[in-house]
């Protein structure tokens, strides 16, 4: 495939693949896009059109703006040439270098989005080293990825901040254009011969967007094929365009080179002036804004019916003037083409499918190692260790060397276990996935692991944490409270307890993962509490037969049962009154959920880690 893109002319421009890395070298990719056409659904029988009818070319080498008002589709005709558009009616042709989107053209783009999606604890270089370790092939070093990350950083001028956090909501980091600069960065680090961008200026003054637009001009000079959507360029920015877009309302009205836009509007009728910004004469003119229609837009006398006559005379301009012949210079490309397209046909049909840069157990290691350094400086640790200890503490005073004829007591300390474990562990595990959902989101689309890596490093990270609270509390419990001083039956109580927080955690994975919204989510968690609670098996012993079914829903309900299974035994016996002795099997909390069946009990306890598992994966296949 590599070869495929290497081997096409492409409209004059020459772009030597780079000499350091044949993996990571940069093949010329010529972008078309003609008649794109993209619709949602709003209702059963109604249909929104987004995109209509757009075309366009851009070569290596040259720099493509989109410009046009908010909601005119610039980031919907982005998203559709980066290959991200997974919902919704999409029509027309898109290719690069007359091919359609692929694994090979996936891996050699880059696209950043409007948003810095970056973890906040981790540095500059930490945040480009785990990228280029997950996203650059396993032919290249680990000494060579470092290096690359080296010039990737001097190249985008991060010197002075690589060893600076990103930052976040709650600390102060990097500022807003290097953040920006990170984002390029990761794509950069594939090397990519073509370049997305989702208004790469948004929100930054104009000095930091100046810079920022500088460095991607200076990355399309390298002989890189680059689009950004952009909202409002200044003078200096627009002139640094090569081609434009220019829509409104989905429909575009302009094509070509930036620097004849204004030259071509003058043409059709609306007057244009020199000492205005270009790029908002452009704007205004998408708004449906001209000389004829600005008078009654101030003045509010049919505003609405001038600015939509006013877009449609320039869609209709666009259509009979210009459209057609920008469509001609996209069609010659075709006939120039027409030979290498029939042998690329016949090299396709032997394509091999799309192949992982790095191996299954390459990413995981890097995800745990990267969810490790990220979690690392996390505020609310302590506070959990201090919550968990103080809860034990507490309980162990409150319990303190219960003597065995106060059986209800003992009982209840052991259903405590099974009750704060039962839900503890669920009610953290419920933020893990929607937290990450647009880390996802995005590192899924560039393609940089396999879901199931991410999901086992996520997931197995937390681990150390997650059972070393839980090690702590019953250790201090256990023995404060009194409970049977032997090391085996100890053991066989914390692993019971290490048990349950795995499958509590599973099913808060999996409420996280298919609602993907943290206050459904926890809300859901209060009502499994609620119920598993009470169907637990301590508070209430006869269930009606209609309903019975519940507790064997409850994960509490089984650790209740083997805490107990563990603790006594069908010939245990405790004071019951003065002198009198009686069976702790015969006691009503112990017999209404009894002391067998244990190894039945920890098999169902099983099928309930995997399958709560196994469903919040199935879960986040479906995120996008």
């Amino acid at each position: 495939m590599e070869e495929e893109l290497a081997s096409k002319p492409h409209h004059n421009h020459h772009v030597q693949p780079q000499p350091h890395s044949q993996s990571m070298a940069l093949y010329p990719i010529t972008l078309k896009f003609e008649k794109v056409v993209y619709k949602v659904n709003l209702k059963a029988t109604k249909e929104k059109v987004i995109l209509n009818g757009v075309m366009g070319m851009v070569c290596p080498g040259e720099l493509l703006a989109m410009l046009g008002p908010s909601g005119s589709g610039k980031t919907t005709l982005l998203t559709a040439l980066g290959g991200r558009l997974l919902t919704g009616k999409l029509a027309g042709k898109i290719t690069y270098n007359n091919q359609p989107f692929c694994g090979s053209i996936k891996r050699r783009t880059g696209f950043v989005t409007q948003d810095d999606v970056l973890y906040p604890h981790l540095t500059v270089t930490e945040t480009l080293l785990f990228t280029a370790m997950l996203r650059l092939p396993t032919s290249l070093t680990h000494d060579e990825k470092v290096n690359h990350v080296d010039r990737v950083i001097a190249e985008l001028g991060l010197t002075r901040c690589r060893n600076s956090m990103i930052g976040g909501p709650l600390f102060r980091g990097i500022s807003g254009g290097e953040k920006k600069r990170v984002s390029i960065g990761q794509e950069m680090l594939i090397n990519p011969s073509l370049l997305l961008l989702d208004e790469p200026t948004s929100g930054l003054d104009s000095t930091t967007a100046q810079r920022i637009m500088t460095t991607i001009k200076r990355l399309a000079s390298g002989g890189r094929t680059v689009i950004t959507t952009i909202h409002q360029p200044s003078s200096r920015i627009y002139h640094m365009f090569d081609k434009l877009v220019l829509l409104s309302e989905g429909s575009q009205i302009y094509y070509g080179p930036a620097s004849t836009a204004l030259e071509y509007f003058s043409s059709i009728g609306f007057s244009t002036s020199v000492t205005v910004n270009p790029a908002d004469i452009l704007l205004d003119l998408a708004n449906g804004i001209s000389p004829d229609t600005v008078h009654d837009y101030e003045q509010g006398d049919n505003a609405e019916d001038a600015l939509k006559s006013a877009r449609q005379k320039l869609v209709t301009c666009f259509e009979t003037n210009l459209q057609t012949r920008r469509e001609a210079d996209v069609y010659e490309l075709d006939v120039c083409n027409y030979y290498q397209e029939k042998e690329r046909l016949i090299i396709g049909s032997h394509t091999r499918p799309e192949q992982w840069c790095t191996s299954w157990w390459h990413q995981f290691k890097v995800l745990i190692r990267r969810g490790i350094r990220e979690r690392r400086f996390e505020a609310f640790n302590k506070l959990r260790i201090f919550q968990v200890v103080s809860v034990a503490i507490l309980a162990g005073l409150l319990w303190w060397h219960t003597p065995t004829s106060h059986i209800a007591d003992r009982i209840g300390m052991l259903f405590f276990f099974s009750v704060f474990w039962g839900f503890y562990p669920l009610y953290n595990a419920v933020f893990t996935f929607p937290q990450e959902r647009r880390m996802l989101i995005k590192e899924r689309s560039s393609g940089m692991y396999r879901l199931s890596s991410y999901f086992l490093a996520r997931t197995i990270g937390d681990l150390p944490l997650e059972l070393a609270l839980p090690t702590a509390f019953t250790f201090i419990l256990y023995w404060m409270g009194g409970l049977k001083p032997d090391p085996s039956t100890f053991i066989l109580s914390w692993l019971i307890v290490l048990y349950t927080v795995l499958v509590a955690q599973s099913l808060g994975l999996a409420f996280g993962a298919i609602l993907m919204d943290v206050k459904q989510a926890t809300t859901l968690a209060s009502v499994t509490t609620l119920v598993f609670l009470i169907a637990g098996g301590y508070y209430v012993q006869q269930i009606p037969p209609f309903i019975v079914w519940l507790k064997y829903l409850s994960y509490s309900y089984y650790c209740y049962k083997l805490l107990l299974g563990v603790q006594y035994d069908d010939n245990d016996v405790y004071e019951c009154a003065k002198g009198v002795y009686c069976k702790v099997a015969d006691f009503q909390a112990v017999k209404s959920v009894g002391l067998h069946n244990l190894t039945m009990d920890l098999l169902i306890m099983a099928l309930m880690l995997i399958g709560y598992r196994f469903v919040a994966y199935l879960a986040l296949r479906k995120v996008q």
